[in-house]
Parts: C-alpha cells; structure tokens; sequence
C-alpha cells in the first residue's frame, strides 16, 4: 500500500511527513526551509526523493495545512514567497485525491489523537464528551478553531477569533491599549497574543515607565523575564492573563465544554511561568458564568507534530472538503 503524504507548512517551515492511509501516526517526518525552495512542488519533490517515496511508491493521496486562506483554487502564502493553484500540484504529482486545509484547522483536528503524555494541565475539570472542544493558540498569528466529534468524525469548526477586538479589563490594559493606538487604528487581541505581540507589549510597558527598550525580538524578552528583569516579567505576566482572558472568552463563545487546548510554540517554553501568572483566574472571572468556566479542563499541548496528525485526519475524513 503506497502512503500518502501529509504537511503542516507555515512561512517559515515547511513539515512533511508520510503516514498509511486511514491511519495517524506520522513517519518520515522531515522540518524543510520554505526559503530554500522556489515553491511548495519543489520542496515535496526534494522530500519525497529523500525518503526514498518516489516511483511505484510515491504518493498518491495528499493533504497539507497551509498558514493562509485556502478557499479559493489559488493559495498564496501570507509570510514566504509561495504561491500556487491547487490543480497544478495535483496534476505535477500526479495525486487522486489533494485536500488543502488552514493550518489551525489541521490543530484542531490533531488534539483528539495527541495523548496524555504531550498535556500538561492548567485547570482540572470534567470534559463533555459530546460537546465542542476550543483550540486556540498563540504564534506567528492568534489561531482559534473548534472540533466537534460527530456521528462518525471529527467535525472542525474553524474560526476567525483571533480577529475579535481586544477589551482591556484594568487600568493598566487599558494604558496599554492607548499604546497600541498610537501604532493601530484597531488593536485585535492577535496584535497582543502572538510572537510580534509579545514584543510590543514589552516595547509598550517600556513607554508607560518612560524606559528606552533592551530587548529586540519576542525571545530576547521571554530570556530577560527568565533573568529577572522587572519590565519583561511584567510582560509576560501581562501577555499570559490576558490570554487566559480571552480563552476564557471564547470558551463561553463557543460552549467549548469538551475542554481547552492552548496550541503553538509559544506556550510549551514558557511552562515555568503558568504557576506564577494569572491566566488560570482571568480564565475563571467571568462573572455569572465563573463557575461554568471553572468546570472546564484546560491543557496547553506540547505536541510537536499535532498540525501532522490533523492532517492525517482530514485525509479520509468526509467532513473536511
């Protein structure tokens, strides 16, 4: 039985990976640098000759989550250089069946087979079994989807959340917010809960204390947090509650009673960090519905390929076109 090929390519990384059909354990995966090739035909072609699936054994079943609107026959990416029509790959590879899904679509399709061991638990609580699951994370972007487990798959329900207006909730935030309006016409919580986010946010707590800024990428002020440094501590605090405040949000949004998976790359390196911030209470205070809130299990997942494994779904699962 040939394999079919998966992917998770974001604007930076291109992750591909074969995987036998109707199963989801991914094999071969190889992390390939999108700058490297002229388009995404090229790069799977360089894949597949390296792990030896060409010829009789090539591929010919596909699917690949894409960090960019994917609707239309055209999919051009919003962060490197590749632009592309869906029929051209199908017909170059020579594929019977080529599925094209967004990115956090393939997350939330991933969580339901990410095991135990890759979640680490924010909040205890009792999941529904037959109710949506939220999955939201922070990265280059602020993803926001659901999965609904129907009659006979999982049924994603992607979303636009991260567009959604950020709504300060104490002085502080709303400071803040009045930096971030001297930049923006409109500040979405996406401006504040993603890697560039993080660095404004920083770069704003430096104007409120009238301090000339140290740090110069998302990384350099995730590293003088962890050294001690009051204004990136108080960034990371702050950039942790008001995340826990809009997961909050949005699981009363979306009645996500199935549970709550923070995904991406940001939260697993910032573990240490979850007992001394505020995300758990700003995710509960929610006034009347604190209690519902309360209810729900949180999880940040550290699976390193849960893009992989819902692509792996989406290959033979009749809800996903």
């Amino acid at each position: 039985m040939r394999p079919a090929l998966i992917g998770d390519i974001g604007g930076t990384n291109a992750r591909l990976a074969l995987v036998t059909p109707g199963g989801v354990t991914p094999h071969d995966i190889i992390n390939l640098p999108c700058a490297d090739y002229p388009g995404v035909i090229d790069a799977i072609q360089d894949y597949l000759e390296r792990v030896g699936a060409t010829g009789d054994n090539a591929p010919m079943e596909a699917c690949l989550a894409f960090a960019c609107p994917v609707h239309a026959e055209r999919v051009k990416m919003t962060n490197n250089h590749w632009d592309f029509m869906k029929s051209d790959v199908q017909q170059t590879l020579n594929l019977s069946l080529f599925k094209v899904i967004n990115d956090f679509t393939a997350q939330a399709l991933g969580v339901p087979h990410v095991d135990t061991d890759n979640l680490v638990e924010v909040q205890a609580g009792v999941a529904q079994s037959h109710s949506t699951r939220l999955v939201i994370g922070p990265g280059t972007g602020l993803g926001v989807a659901g999965v609904f487990p129907g009659q006979h798959a999982w049924i994603p329900l992607p979303t636009e959340g991260g567009h959604v207006t950020f709504a300060p909730t104490d002085t502080t935030e709303r400071a803040l917010l009045d930096v971030f309006l001297q930049r923006y016409q409109r500040v979405s919580v996406e401006r504040i809960l993603c890697g560039q986010g993080l660095l404004e946010l920083y770069q704003a707590h430096c104007a409120l204390k009238e301090q000339t800024p140290s740090c110069t990428t998302p990384a350099e002020v995730t590293q003088a947090a962890n050294q001690g440094d009051p204004t990136a501590t108080a960034t990371l605090l702050r950039f942790l509650k008001i995340l826990g405040d809009v997961c909050g949000d949005a699981t009363l949004t979306m009645g996500a009673r199935g549970g709550v998976y923070l995904c991406g790359g940001i939260l697993p390196r910032l573990l240490e960090w979850l007992p001394k911030s505020e995300l758990r209470d700003s995710f509960v205070n929610k006034g009347r519905m604190g209690a519902y809130n309360a209810d729900i299990p949180v999880w940040i997942v550290t699976h390193p390929w849960t893009g992989l494994l819902g692509a792996a779904e989406a290959l033979h699962n009749e809800e996903v076109f």
